[in-house]
């Protein structure tokens, strides 16, 4: 057990980030972390086992936040917090450009099925290739990149004024 012990100091940061980005709230995501620990711990020992016990923990990680989406729909939607009531959604050195880009993108990313979520968020946040966001979605490469050409073209629709603020990023870069 202390390598499971280990295990979860070593990762536990990188899982609540992977978390918050899935289910889009704080709490949320400490719940959806702290189930996926206690299934994990559970199997440890078989789990353990594999070279590398991590794309294990973000499936584990990737199914409870499905099964928590589901719950979730079968009730009463709950009441939207108000940004200024949200501090956590600042940092310290954030422009207030800064602070609406993440917003937006936030509740673009909300509005995305829970699987499109995934995929991006494995993809671009936690830069995995295809073939590692596929091994740990469960799925095939093919269903990676059609997930991820889906929910890039939902976010433009959602969103479009990001695609024009990461257009602009990209052209400045490119210079």
């Amino acid at each position: 057990m202390d390598d499971f012990e280990a295990f979860v100091r070593a990762r536990s940061a990188a899982l609540a980030r992977t978390a918050y980005l899935l289910t889009g709230d704080l709490h949320l995501a400490e719940d959806l972390l702290q189930e996926t620990l206690t299934r994990v711990a559970q199997r440890w020992t078989r789990i353990a086992r594999a070279d590398d016990p991590e794309p294990y923990v973000r499936r584990t990680l990737y199914t409870c936040a499905v099964d928590g989406w589901r719950r979730r729909s079968r009730q009463v939607p709950e009441a939207r917090v108000p940004v200024e009531d949200r501090p956590e959604l600042r940092g310290p050195d954030d422009s207030a450009d800064v602070v609406a880009s993440r917003l937006v993108l936030r509740d673009a990313l909300s509005r995305l099925t829970v699987r499109q979520r995934a995929v991006l968020v494995l993809r671009f946040y936690e830069d995995c290739t295809e073939v590692e966001t596929a091994d740990m979605l469960g799925c095939s490469t093919s269903t990676v990149k059609s997930q991820t050409r889906h929910a890039l073209e939902r976010l433009r629709v959602l969103a479009p004024e990001l695609a024009e603020t990461f257009d602009r990023t990209s052209t400045v870069e490119a210079r």
